[in-house]
């Protein structure tokens, strides 16, 4: 305002000054507010976009921080638990080193125990030694004797049995040679039975051979036939094929004479067409 009524005076004072200056110089003024206004307003909705942001990231913060401390309480929670088992298993160690120290006195009393019934066992061992030995000295002598009596007994065991089997052979009614017989009068029957089947076996594997032997006859026979057969076919085909060729020249001259002879009857009667 104070720039339009400066202006105002100046046209006053100046009486040659002109009206369009004047509104040049005002809608310069405007457009120079405007701007302004647009920075301004530009301004404005950047901050208000900050705000916005800050406000938003606040909000997150909020609940973040909101989780942490339900988290804090949470491990607030665990710790107190930890630290009540740590409690337990604290007085549990305690009871438990109370409860070594009481076994490792109760062991050294018993290695004790152990050392002295260990020297008493060694001393009674040297004497069971020294029995045992004893023991087993006049047991080897009675073992010895015993095995000798076995031995004996065997020996006289086996002397009757080689009499009464030497007598049992010189007798022929004996029980050694009738079960000799009879074994022999298997093994025979069984030789016999043996020989029937071999005999039989070989009298099939003649009649198979003879069999064999009249088939390949037979196909040789058939052969020989249809090589034959064959022969007098190729034959006649070779003579087919031969008519057949001679028909196809005989054919193709008559259609040349044909031809020749259309042509010598259509002559005359272009001569005669030409005379007329």
């Amino acid at each position: 305002m104070s720039n339009l009524r400066g202006t105002d005076d100046e046209a006053q004072d100046n009486p040659g000054f002109s009206l369009t200056k004047a509104v040049e110089d005002v809608s310069k003024h405007g457009c120079a507010q405007i701007e302004a206004l647009k920075e301004k307003e530009k301004t404005l909705n950047s901050l208000q976009a900050t705000l916005s942001d800050v406000e938003t990231k606040g909000e997150m913060a909020e609940q973040e921080l909101r989780s942490k401390a339900r988290e804090i309480l949470v491990l607030e929670g665990d710790m107190e638990h930890l630290e009540r088992q740590t409690k337990v298993l604290h007085d549990r160690c305690v009871s438990i080193s109370k409860e070594n120290t009481e076994l490792q006195i109760r062991l050294c009393e018993e290695e004790e125990k152990a050392r002295i019934a260990r020297a008493g066992f060694n001393t009674y061992r040297k004497k069971m030694e020294g029995h045992r030995a004893a023991v087993l000295h006049a047991a080897s002598q009675t073992e010895a004797h015993k095995e000798l009596e076995e031995k004996r007994a065997l020996v006289r065991m086996l002397t009757q049995k080689k009499k009464e089997l030497k007598k049992d052979l010189e007798n022929p009614n004996g029980n050694a040679v009738r079960m000799a017989k009879r074994e022999i009068d298997a093994l025979k029957s069984e030789i016999s039975v043996t020989r029937k089947a071999v005999a039989e076996r070989r009298g099939r594997l003649q009649k198979e051979n003879e069999t064999h032997t009249q088939i390949k006859r037979d196909i040789e026979i058939q052969n020989k036939r249809y090589e034959a057969i064959v022969k007098r076919l190729h034959c006649q085909l070779s003579r087919a094929q031969a008519a057949h060729r001679q028909m196809s020249e005989d054919i193709y001259h008559m259609e040349r004479q044909l031809a020749e002879l259309k042509k010598q009857r259509e002559s005359p009667r272009d001569s005669a067409v030409s005379g007329h």
